[in-house]
């Protein structure tokens, strides 16, 4: 596989973009994919692309046999595993929709359809395409160019030293805007390291490292039959709270804790004698309730930190 230059993406400042070929025919050696995620309808986000009505020929009611092909692009070979095709009756159901004949998993299956207008869907991970056909007396050879890419997120810490990438998840939104001009969300809670692949396209990707307000984002543009990597730095710190009798004492269990920046803006609740949150740098109030009463403490944390805030009983 030839590699492709170094693209630099300059999203924010927080990280580099290095795109290459993604083989056609199949998955690189050490990449980890995304499932296809079932479905039992068209994708509602998805463009139908109309095709033309093929004429039928004397004697072609009965329907005819269909075979089925997907490409990255124009110019690569055949998607050889990954893909999901499904095919609708464009004939609405008792419930309006349309009617889902078959899903396949087959790289490039072939079927006999029955006569008349079919949508058909194929997947790869969360790049998708639909078109519309007509089957009449005629065998067609169906050919879908996907137009996709790959996307993986790596994530670092701020002195540049490996991040747990157990500990983080990133969402994928696309620059589709919605009624209230929010972007898209086209894939939530992704893990890193996991290759996704994307239509092609301009894409917004919020990363979180824990379960708090350590958070990094990037803009990325993912090109047709190349693989996107983006390097995600995550300031943070490691804070574990513990409310106690006294300095240096046992941490006292059955205690509700609320966490707020400094000026009051609520980030999260937890329970229990010790929990451990990672934060981004700055100034926080913690607030630990305990047998009916509310005990607060205001800290400071910089990226890279390991500290215990000790919340103290009067």
């Amino acid at each position: 596989m030839s590699r492709s230059p170094l693209w630099t993406i300059v999203a924010a400042g927080l990280g580099l973009c290095l795109l290459s070929p993604i083989a056609a025919a199949q998955t690189p050696r050490g990449w980890q994919t995304e499932t296809n995620a079932p479905a039992n309808s068209a994708p509602a986000n998805t463009t139908v692309i109309p095709r033309s009505s093929i004429a039928p020929k004397a004697g072609g009611a009965g329907g005819a046999q269909i075979s089925l092909a997907a490409f990255l692009t124009e110019e690569s070979q055949a998607i050889q595993q990954g893909l999901v095709w499904r095919i609708f009756r464009e004939k609405p159901g008792s419930d309006g929709k349309n009617v889902l004949v078959s899903t396949l998993r087959d790289a490039s299956p072939t079927l006999r359809l029955e006569a008349g207008a079919y949508l058909v869907n194929v997947a790869l991970g969360r790049a998708n395409l639909t078109r519309r056909i007509t089957v009449s007396g005629d065998s067609l050879q169906e050919r879908f160019v996907l137009n996709a890419g790959g996307l993986r997120v790596i994530p670092v810490l701020l002195k540049g030293e490996a991040a747990n990438e157990k500990a983080v998840s990133y969402d994928v939104q696309s620059d589709e805007r919605d009624q209230h001009g929010q972007r898209m969300k086209v894939v939530t809670a992704a893990k890193a390291g996991v290759v996704l692949r994307l239509n092609a396209g301009i894409y917004s990707i919020v990363s979180t490292y824990g379960d708090a307000n350590a958070v990094a984002r990037a803009d990325v543009t993912v090109e047709a039959g190349k693989l996107a990597e983006v390097t995600l730095t995550h300031a943070a710190a490691k804070v574990t709270f513990k409310l106690v009798t006294r300095r240096g004492g046992d941490a006292i269990a059955d205690t509700q804790w609320s966490l707020a920046t400094g000026q009051g803006e609520h980030i999260r609740d937890s329970s229990g004698a010790l929990p451990t949150h990672f934060l981004a740098p700055g100034t926080y109030i913690v607030g630990a309730r305990h047998a009916g009463r509310l005990y607060r403490q205001e800290f400071n944390v910089k990226s890279g930190d390991s500290a215990f805030v000790e919340v103290v009983m009067p």
